[in-house]
């Protein structure tokens, strides 16, 4: 019985064979804590300057396009230059940027475009760095530690989700701004010389430079490849149909329960970190498209039942399992795009997955707060739990390969396999 116990438990081998993912792990929470410091007290402050909800949401506007901009670019650029500097010059960049928030917020008044400014740094920064990121774990761990590596990932993200906001939130209502900006520099202070560590990555030889014709590269080979264009496409379907997080104050203000708005924006990040706690069986999985298809759809069945019920601690429940949907599918994205493409062009395909997580969830909070205006805060949610459903249902029809797709024998992945190794071991 303890031994089946034993193995749910996460799978540590990434941490034990790699020394560049332990730097990589350790110092991406730490940067995960500083960023939601400023993450909460930016639209805060901006919320005190203004007390205009629209420019509130205005800072959603200024981030969209650099983030999207930059991430197809920053894809370009990590195939072309050593990753762990493009990693370290950005996370530098975002720490000066931290600063210019601590130094604004400590005048007499402080001024409001910087910190606009400050979000669509903020926005490029990320776009630059999370392709260099996403696509230097295949470089780290060795190819049969892949998905134990991104339960690893997740779990770390998942446990900062939970903790992080309600330690920030503690800090700028008790603190204020300025220790919260002060937390976020010295966070990423430490996070540069943390990834001053990493070995070098240097790129492929004959890599191509960043350009556009690099980039279109990158997609007509996604676009070649079914399983691949199954995952993207199912995360696009999922999060525009079923991700109702903008109108949650409405939600919890029909279902008399004001007090539960908090709770229903951690509640899937707990149901996330409950997978990511019992995933040691991923590591033994082969049939990772199954994860993604099944996981998409217990997110969309769950989203639904969320909408359906007017029961609070149902909806709370619901949302859990909706989180725990996430990421059985995020796990099998994440696996099958580490384990299939090549090195050459990983830092493009991780381009356009920024592309893909973006303007998924951007898009469904538009089409979420569109249909609560005409047919009601709960019908909206459960429709496009519903919706969610028939679409990924459709995808999976359309795209077979996905569903067949086995580690052991996808040719990609064999081929893949064949060729990796790991530095920095």
């Amino acid at each position: 019985m303890i031994s089946k116990l034993a193995a749910l438990l996460p799978d540590l081998s990434p941490w034990r064979s790699s020394r560049d993912f332990r730097l990589l792990w350790g110092q991406g929470l730490i940067t995960y804590f500083g960023s939601v410091m400023a993450m909460v007290a930016l639209p805060l402050q901006i919320k005190d300057l203004t007390g205009s909800p629209l420019a509130v949401g205005a800072m959603g506007a200024v981030e969209l396009v650099p983030l999207v901009v930059f991430g197809l670019y920053g894809g370009a650029l990590a195939d072309a230059v050593d990753r762990g500097k493009v990693i370290v010059l950005t996370e530098a960049g975002l720490g000066l940027l931290a600063v210019v928030l601590l130094v604004n917020s400590m005048l007499p008044e402080p001024l409001l475009w910087p910190l606009y400014v400050v979000a669509a740094g903020v926005a490029a920064l990320a776009g630059l760095q999370r392709p260099a990121l996403d696509s230097l774990l295949a470089r780290i761990v060795p190819h049969d530690q892949l998905a134990a590596a991104a339960a690893l990932n997740a779990l770390r993200w998942q446990a900062g989700a939970i903790a992080g906001p309600a330690l920030a939130g503690l800090v700028v209502a008790y603190a204020g701004n300025v220790p919260a900006y002060a937390t976020t520099v010295v966070c990423f202070v430490l996070s540069v010389l943390m990834c001053l560590r990493l070995s070098p990555v240097p790129p492929v030889d004959n890599a191509a430079k960043p350009s556009l014709r690099g980039i279109a590269e990158g997609a007509r080979y996604a676009w070649s490849r079914p399983v691949l264009l199954g995952t993207y496409a199912v995360d696009l379907a999922a999060m525009f149909f079923a991700f109702p997080n903008t109108i949650f104050p409405f939600l919890a203000q029909e279902l008399d329960a004001d007090w539960s708005l908090g709770l229903m924006y951690a509640a899937g990040s707990v149901g996330s970190l409950v997978v990511s706690l019992t995933s040691g069986w991923v590591s033994r999985t082969r049939r990772h498209g199954l994860l993604v298809v099944f996981g998409a759809t217990g997110w969309g069945l769950a989203i639904a039942a969320a909408g359906w019920t007017a029961n609070v601690w149902l909806v709370l429940l619901c949302l859990a399992l909706a989180g725990a949907g996430d990421m059985l599918s995020g796990l099998g994205r994440s696996t099958i795009w580490n384990q299939t493409i090549p090195d050459e062009l990983r830092g493009r395909l991780a381009g356009i997955e920024v592309l893909s997580y973006s303007i998924g969830p951007q898009l469904g909070q538009v089409r979420a707060g569109a249909m609560a205006g005409w047919s009601g805060v709960r019908p909206a949610i459960w429709t496009g739990g519903l919706a969610c459903v028939a679409s990924v249902g459709l995808l999976a029809a359309t795209l077979p390969k996905l569903l067949t797709y086995d580690a052991h024998t996808d040719e990609d992945a064999r081929r893949r396999a064949a060729h990796h190794t790991a530095p920095g071991t």
